[in-house]
């Protein structure tokens, strides 16, 4: 975990910046598909430098991701409403470890050497496909401001 906070904050603020520069939907999608990617190749893992590199590279392709959807939210909604928008969005950490837990013990322990794959391997590619998937979409679909929507 450190190594990817240590990406992460040295890559968020120049993520921000160049967010306000290129526009919150091309970014945060590149933002969801770069860590669904990453995600992904960490079911490739073999060494422990591999491990540290991948969870470096996930910090810095996952900085700027929640200052950046907190500035987007701030372009949508007026100053009364955000805080409960905003603790609507932050609501989903939590969910995520309830739902995710369990769901990611049972990936490992379902899938565990289909097709030749350890379980962990499966949770690592069944993580990063939704990610890239939802990138992919965010992209098309995203408005960069409410005046497009």
């Amino acid at each position: 975990a450190g190594l990817f906070f240590v990406g992460y904050i040295l890559f968020e603020v120049p993520s921000n910046l160049i967010l306000q520069r290129v526009g919150a939907k091309m970014w945060i999608a590149r933002i969801m598909i770069t860590w669904g990617l990453l995600s992904t190749a960490t079911m490739f893992v073999t060494t422990p430098t591999q491990f540290y590199v991948i969870r470096f590279l996930l910090g810095v392709a996952e900085a700027g991701f929640l200052p950046g959807v907190l500035f987007y939210l701030t372009l949508w909604f007026p100053t009364y409403r955000r805080g409960r928008i905003i603790a609507l969005f932050m609501i989903g950490l939590p969910l995520s470890s309830v739902i995710g837990g369990p769901l990611s013990g049972w990936i490992m322990g379902h899938f565990d050497m289909r097709h030749g794959l350890h379980g962990w391997q499966w949770l690592f590619l069944l993580e990063g496909i939704p990610s890239v998937l939802l990138g992919v979409l965010t992209f098309w679909l995203l408005p960069n401001t409410y005046q497009q929507a």
